[in-house]
């Protein structure tokens, strides 16, 4: 693996960590593809760092398990500003 891909993964994984952000997000701030995120995180990370990969995990757990959540609030939303106009 190149040098700038594992510092990627880290920086990726270390702002996850930080931010607690989703992998559509993650993937806008960092210039990169959310399929990019997602091999960072899930292939990379754990062979660089096996600690900072479990935190991260967990976290896109939570992030997976509220996702019904923030479609249907976006969904929400969106009816909402139609209905202004």
């Amino acid at each position: 693996m190149q040098n700038y891909i594992r510092k990627r993964a880290v920086k990726v994984g270390k702002y996850i960590l930080r931010t607690s952000a989703t992998v559509r997000q993650t993937a806008e701030v960092f210039g990169i593809s959310k399929s990019t995120v997602h091999k960072d995180i899930a292939e990379r990370l754990p062979r660089i760092n096996k600690e900072l990969a479990e935190q991260v995990r967990q976290i896109m757990e939570k992030n997976k398990a509220e996702r019904h959540l923030r479609g249907g609030e976006a969904t929400r939303q969106k009816y909402i500003c139609q209905n202004r106009a």
